[in-house]
């Protein structure tokens, strides 16, 4: 469907090319889960095929699980995890960067602290590029996998959210708003004054026919929403240590809160730090962690698709 194809924000993507690449995640999570869980199964499917990780910023889950993606797909792997032990400590720029390791791999997928570097980098690769996130700018992988746990939760249609954090510099809560208009979802934005979600966004969200609601109290909104969607305040992206000072710690999901809706379900793109009570990890309310591994499945979608093997085969 979209073979070859860059994927740089949320935005380039149609609401029936997300339905796929989910439809297809829903048809490899069997061989996400590996050889040793029982029921799963082990595919050679992108064997050959080589995915390089540069990542300018620090990363666990995006990482791992693009790695482990392409190796359940019998593929393999090449990393930059460190620009100290790179050529980037020589002063070597991104352009150039891109132009060498896009002769080393079939795929890049690049993390980079600036906005804007991966669509800068894609006009210099001779292979696909995945953005990993830029700044704070977008993260489309995320956001995928974000709509995959909300549809396995049985939740996509009708759904009420509530997007609660650090909206301004929150780049998953950017990709993952702009998907859910395409949705029809109502969207609750929770945050303090200062981290407000940015007026351009709102503005397109509404012209795109999406319900948009504005608070300050997470109280308020607990019992109207079937997600709860929370977010790190993200120290590193505030040019002002003391403007963070004034706004961390502002929100915390406890049980007490989600007594309000026991139904809800409460998601994060991790790491969490304090903003949820670690006695709510243990709740059947938590999705975090189950959302997290769906980022093997999703990304084993999108590899497979960008590499053009979409048919599942060479399973065993």
């Amino acid at each position: 469907m979209f073979t070859k194809r860059h994927i740089i924000s949320t935005r380039e993507f149609s609401k029936e090319e997300i339905d796929y690449v989910l439809s297809r995640a829903e048809e490899l999570e069997i061989y996400a889960r590996g050889e040793e869980q029982g029921e799963g199964r082990k595919s050679d499917l992108l064997k050959g095929k080589i995915l390089a990780n540069l990542f300018y910023e620090p990363s666990t889950r995006t990482r791992f699980s693009f790695e482990t993606a392409m190796k359940r797909l019998g593929g393999g792997v090449i990393n930059l995890s460190s620009t100290e032990a790179s050529s980037v400590a020589k002063g070597e720029n991104l352009a150039d960067t891109i132009r060498t390791v896009s002769g080393y791999c079939d795929v890049i997928v690049l993390r980079h602290p600036q906005e804007g570097a991966s669509r800068m980098a894609a006009s210099f690769s001779s292979v696909p590029i995945i953005n990993a996130g830029d700044g704070a700018g977008q993260h489309p992988t995320q956001t995928l996998l974000d709509l995959y746990t909300i549809k396995r939760e049985g939740l996509l249609d009708g759904l009420k959210i509530a997007l609660i954090g650090d909206l301004k510099y929150g780049r998953t809560v950017h990709s993952l708003a702009y998907a859910l208009s395409l949705y029809g979802a109502t969207l609750f934005f929770v945050s303090p004054g200062a981290l407000r979600m940015p007026d351009e966004i709102k503005l397109d969200l509404k012209e795109a026919g999406a319900e948009v609601i504005e608070s300050t109290d997470i109280k308020e909104i607990v019992k109207e929403v079937n997600v709860l969607y929370i977010t790190r305040i993200q120290k590193e992206r505030f040019p002002d240590p003391a403007e963070y000072r004034k706004v961390a710690g502002t929100y915390r999901i406890t049980p007490g809160l989600i007594e309000e809706n026991e139904d809800v379900i409460i998601m994060h793109p991790l790491p969490k730090v304090d903003e949820i009570d670690v006695e709510v990890d243990g709740t059947k309310n938590a999705r975090y962690f189950k959302q997290a591994f769906y980022g093997v499945p999703v990304r084993m979608a999108i590899l497979s698709i960008l590499l053009g093997k979409e048919e599942i085969g060479n399973a065993r």
